[in-house]
């Protein structure tokens, strides 16, 4: 028995993956894929994947928004748990990586449930309908965090849901006086959502911490 969240060794983190991820063979070869690039580390967790594609259909979410792509290992788990007329706004910068996420969502099937849209992501938000998206998840550049929530919370319906992936940015956040903007930006927003009044608020250690905002 224990009243806090276990510290998961390699051992155990590994008998959490063999008896509960359900992960494609399509998805495995995109994260192996991934896994050869040098900006590997941008991939999240295949247990975070597979728990935001169960928070897809826990909401009945049908218009998803997802800042910072990459190779499309997130998008494609979201998209795969969409209902029929469902669709994802993906937000990132043209890069390499931009083929391999188109590649697999065509594989997949899901290519037709995809807007990907290439330009700086505070400009593509801007131009986005209040109120129009059932579910946010926001994994792009952290030093923009702050702006990300303001867009995100205009942008998700009342009711609905925002993520943010690396909010505990690998323990980075507990720094005192960090150089890193990144860090500075991370650590503000962790501050600020905690006494957020616009949301209902849960920080799950997952991956590299996620945390949960239910727009109120």
């Amino acid at each position: 028995m224990t009243n806090r969240t276990l510290n998961l060794d390699d051992a155990l983190y590994g008998y959490l993956l063999d008896v509960s991820l359900r992960e494609t063979p399509l998805l495995a070869r995109l994260r192996e894929e991934t896994a050869g690039m040098p900006m590997a580390r941008w991939q999240i967790a295949p247990e975070q994947g597979q728990f935001m594609a169960l928070l897809v259909k826990l909401t009945g979410a049908r218009r998803l928004l997802e800042v910072g792509t990459f190779t499309g290992y997130s998008a494609l788990c979201m998209a795969a748990e969409l209902p029929e007329g469902g669709s994802i706004l993906c937000c990132d910068l043209p890069g390499d990586y931009n083929a391999i996420a188109r590649r697999y969502w065509q594989e997949a099937g899901l290519a037709d449930r995809v807007d990907l849209r290439l330009a700086p992501a505070l400009e593509t938000l801007a131009n986005l309908e209040e109120g129009s998206f059932d579910l946010v998840f926001i994994d792009a550049d952290k030093a923009n965090y702050p702006a990300y929530l303001e867009q995100a919370l205009r942008l998700v319906r009342t009711g609905g849901l925002i993520l943010f992936d690396n909010v505990l940015w690998s323990g980075r956040v507990l720094e005192a006086e960090p150089d890193s903007a990144d860090t500075r930006a991370i650590q503000a927003l962790n501050r600020a959502l905690k006494d957020d009044v616009r949301v209902d608020l849960s920080l799950v250690p997952i991956g590299d911490g996620l945390t949960l905002c239910r727009k109120r």
